[in-house]
Order: structure tokens, then C-alpha cells, then sequence
């Protein structure tokens, strides 16, 4: 997952004169959050037409402040969203309402709800001048599958109980970074999740017996895999053994390594690579609509 040394890699952006600085990575995000959402209402129709509003669920472990948009009407699937290493932002509320435009009701958690209320940074570039990792390291030991699992019953019963969600529907779910395997411990958190979806998620394999790789088995999800080419080069064993593993379990599974660097799918990250992060964002509707 996101590390020191992928911040370190980021600098492969800057200037001939020095470093990016958080202007000039904000300006690089927006432009990339501007472009990969203008590509999303033409796919699933009017982008106006959605409701959506800052909401709090109740979980075991305390009230999780989060964000929901759907369609202004009907029932819909539901998805749940697991943002990356800097948390729930603006850049996440983006991604949902362009998922809401193809016909999703989707909560975007705050996986630090235990801390922090959100947006605990404004954007990556505000996660980097932070010292982000220092901050979250606490905060994301208390996301143990265990916990993860707990929120995922919270959050698919309080989607189930919302006038703009089917019940009769699987739910989604989506993970980014430190979110991959965030994914996978939902669906066995819950038999709701019908659909797992990592993007350069790390941790899906692990030593560790609660590694996502052998709990597929109790799981009832398909699941895509959006592998980053610089997590691959580091360690290219690890899509093989998820594979693997997802062929044992009898699931499906999609696993693939995109042309793109760790981040590449996030609009606000500096290797935000649009035409990987369309591919990915194709494949997660077709995933979607496979299987919710």
C-alpha cells in the first residue's frame, strides 16, 4: 500500500528548480478530479439529479461520519467506498457522485471515524506537507478485520433501512490503497457484499491468518483487482497467489496489473493516469453490474 516510498517516487513531478509544492499538487489534482468527473454523467445519464448530504451511521464502535449520494429517485444498489491513506475528501466525494450518475446509492466512509471526523486533510498534497503516515499510522491499527467487519454489518443496515437503496440488491464495495483489503473484510463482515473492488490496494497478501487472500472462501462476492505496476514490480508473486486463492474459494476473480502507479486511479494523487483510471472505473461498473 502507499508508503514513503511512493511519496518519494512523486518527486519524479517536480520542477527542475525543486520539489512539487502544495499548490502546484493541488492544481495538478484538480485539474485531474475536473477531467476524470466531466467523463462520468455522459456514461449514466443526468449528474444533476442526485441527492446527497454529510450523514452519521452507528456502529459498535462509535458514530462513523461519512458521505451519501444516490439518485434523487427510486431504490437503488448500494455501494460502500473505502478511501485511501488520506481519508475521506473531497476527491472521494467526486468519485461517488459520479457512481451515483450511473445508478448506485453510495456511502463513502471515514475509516478513521474512531479518531477523527473527516476530512482529516484537505487533499493528498495536504496528507504530504502533514507528515499523513505519522498521523494515520495509530489511527489505521484500529481497523482490524475484526472492526471492519463490525462496521460492515453497521453501515449495510443503515443502507438497507434508506428510502434510495433495494435491500433486495447485493451491496458494492470499493477500496483504495489502504482500503484494498478493507474491501474483502466487509463481505465477510456482512453476506450483503456481493462485489469486492480494490485499487492498488495493499495487504491482500499477507502471512497474517486474517490476510484477504484466505477469506475468500467465506465470502459470497466476485472480486476485481486493480493492481498498481509499481506494487506488481515489487512484489509480482502476489497477484498470482490472490488468483490463486480466488480459483480455490470458487470465486470469481479479476486480477490485473494496470499501466498506471501506486495512486493512479485517485484524481488527486500526482500519478493520477486518466487513461488507466478509465479502464479501472469500466471495469468497475461492469463488475458492478455483474453482480448487484
Amino acid at each position: 500500500m502507499c508508503d514513503e516510498t511512493d511519496l518519494a517516487n512523486f518527486d519524479r513531478l517536480k520542477p527542475a528548480t525543486g520539489r512539487v509544492n502544495r499548490r502546484q499538487f493541488g492544481v495538478m489534482g484538480a485539474a485531474a478530479t475536473l477531467a476524470a468527473c466531466a467523463s462520468g454523467p455522459a456514461e449514466a445519464g443526468d449528474a444533476s439529479a442526485l441527492a446527497e448530504g454529510d450523514v452519521t451511521v452507528t456502529t459498535p464502535d462509535g458514530t462513523m461520519d461519512g458521505f451519501f449520494v444516490h439518485p434523487a429517485d427510486g431504490a437503488h444498489p448500494a455501494v460502500i467506498i473505502w478511501p485511501d491513506i488520506a481519508g475521506l475528501r473531497d476527491a472521494f466525494k467526486n468519485m461517488a457522485r459520479r457512481l451515483a450518475a450511473s445508478g448506485y446509492a453510495v456511502l463513502v466512509a471515514n475509516p478513521f471515524y474512531r479518531d477523527k471526523p473527516a476530512p482529516q486533510f484537505a487533499d493528498f498534497a495536504d496528507f504530504r506537507e502533514k507528515d499523513g503516515f505519522q498521523a494515520v499510522g495509530p489511527w489505521r491499527a484500529k481497523m482490524t478485520p475484526e472492526a471492519i467487519g463490525r462496521d460492515a454489518v453497521a453501515f449495510a443496515a443503515w443502507l438497507d433501512a434508506q428510502d434510495a437503496v433495494d435491500p433486495a440488491r447485493g451491496i458494492g464495495t470499493q477500496g483504495y490503497c489502504m482500503g484494498g483489503p478493507l474491501t474483502v473484510w466487509s463481505a465477510v463482515g456482512t453476506g450483503r457484499v456481493k462485489a469486492c473492488c480494490s485499487f492498488h490496494g495493499g495487504g491482500l497478501v499477507t502471512e497474517d491468518a486474517q490476510s484477504p487472500h484466505k477469506l475468500l472462501g467465506q465470502t459470497d462476492a466476485r472480486f476485481l483487482i486493480a493492481v498498481a505496476q509499481n506494487d506488481d514490480a515489487r512484489a509480482p508473486e502476489e497477484k498470482t497467489v490472490f488468483a490463486e486463492a480466488a480459483a480455490a474459494a470458487g470465486k470469481e476473480a479479476e486480477v490485473e496489473v494496470y499501466a498506471g502507479d501506486h495512486g493512479w486511479t485517485v484524481p488527486d494523487s500526482p500519478v493520477y493516469a486518466q487513461e488507466a483510471a478509465e479502464k479501472a472505473w469500466a471495469r468497475l461498473l461492469a463488475t458492478y453490474a455483474a453482480a448487484l
